[in-house]
């Protein structure tokens, strides 16, 4: 998130620096007394900001059709096209019906190409040269660049005008290399979001195997013993599943999160029986809070893991969340044996990719200082006989899909 967020500034402020002293050189002198400078800078920041929300949404009719009005104010020109390699997504303003056909010579240049205007009747007979004839050229000239996206081209930016001049080449592929940048960041968030979907993916697939083999044992082992609580277990195992392999978003409610949670400890206390002991409070104002899908069940589950002292030792899990003004703090907390604090910073150093790592606490410190930033990480509280505390915040605004 914040990569994109810096290539975008970074993009931008290059687009505008060089915009401004194009149009200074383009555009014709200001009345005395305004500042051009300041104009042309304030003209460019807000079309453009007007045109970048459809281009970030990638190349496609409809995008390329919210975009052009703004880029055709912003170019000052006759009229401007957006094309793809296929075909001419949109135009605004007398384009002309062969403006694919320019179109594709730019894009099998590779480069910015300028087409002179056909000549006009009383020009023709003394100036017919293969540039000029009534056979070439657009009805008014054209300068056309390629759009390009990680080194390939995608499309191209036409612009149609009386009269094309050096300053009108030098404006054209700028607002052209613009465009290339909102798409490449476009691209950048459809591979973030396909790389979220497949963290997710995984981080389902990492559902503790083990946890499930015993959470079946348990319900077996009641089966003739005490059917009306394996009935009861297994829909709470249903319920669990239900939640933690659904096709979620990003982002849950803290409600929906607790829930998970106290169906997990129901199956675990079915387990462990009154050796394991747990408790939940829960200030109710936040739990309408928006937090990272199964941020809470795996720090559960690492408690329980690390928590049990040993066979027949009783052990106990405290789960607290507390309304903070604008944020939720959660805390997860075991009475356990505890750990060596360096044992502690190795675990949330790890590769949550690693094979068997299963949903460790490395994987949600990432994926809270994806979403928040590096101050939203996980933090762990241990020593040797003293137990285990993992804090995190949450901010109370909503985000959206990442």
């Amino acid at each position: 998130m914040l990569t994109t967020a810096c290539v975008a500034l970074s993009s931008l402020l290059a687009f505008l620096l060089g915009l401004a002293l194009a149009r200074l050189l383009w555009c014709r002198p200001a009345p005395p007394g305004e500042h051009r400078t300041d104009d042309a800078t304030f003209t460019a920041l807000h079309l453009a900001a007007m045109a970048a929300p459809a281009l970030r949404a990638g190349l496609d009719r409809d995008s390329a059709r919210r975009a052009v009005r703004h880029l055709r104010v912003l170019l000052g020109t006759r009229a401007v096209a957006i094309t793809s390699t296929e075909a001419a997504l949109a135009w605004e303003g007398p384009c002309t019906d062969d403006v694919l056909t320019y179109a594709r010579a730019t894009l099998a240049a590779g480069r910015t190409q300028v087409f002179p205007g056909r000549a006009l009747p009383h020009e023709r007979a003394s100036d017919a040269g293969p540039d000029r004839g009534p056979d070439h050229g657009p009805e008014h000239g054209a300068v056309v660049v390629p759009l390009t996206v990680d080194g390939t081209v995608v499309g191209a930016l036409a612009a149609f005008d009386d009269e094309v001049s050096a300053a009108l080449v030098r404006t054209v592929a700028e607002v052209g290399r613009w465009v290339s940048g909102q798409l490449e960041l476009a691209e950048l968030d459809v591979s973030r979001r396909r790389a979220l979907e497949a963290e997710m993916r995984a981080l389902r697939a990492q559902i503790s195997p083990h946890f499930v083999y015993n959470a079946l044992t348990t319900i077996a082992s009641f089966v003739r013993t005490d059917p009306a609580r394996a009935r009861e277990l297994l829909l709470d195992f249903a319920d669990f599943s239900r939640y933690a392999l659904r096709r979620a978003h990003d982002f849950t409610t803290l409600a929906d999160e607790l829930t998970c949670v106290d169906r997990y400890l129901l199956l675990e206390r079915a387990r462990f029986g009154d050796k394991l002991r747990f408790s939940m409070q829960v200030a109710p104002e936040v739990l309408s809070v928006l937090v990272p899908f199964l941020c809470l069940q795996p720090l559960v589950e690492n408690a329980i893991k690390h928590g049990m002292r040993g066979p027949g030792t009783p052990g106990e899990v405290r789960v607290v969340v507390r309304d903070a003004g604008p944020e939720a703090h959660i805390t997860v907390e075991d009475d356990g044996a505890g750990m060596d604090p360096e044992c502690a910073r190795r675990m949330l150093d790890e590769d949550p990719a690693r094979e068997g790592s299963g949903i460790g606490l490395a994987n949600v410190d990432l994926r809270l200082r994806q979403i928040y930033g590096d101050g939203y990480g996980l933090v762990v509280e241990t020593a040797l006989g003293a137990g285990t505390k993992v804090r995190l915040r949450v901010p109370k605004s909503q985000f959206s899909s990442l």
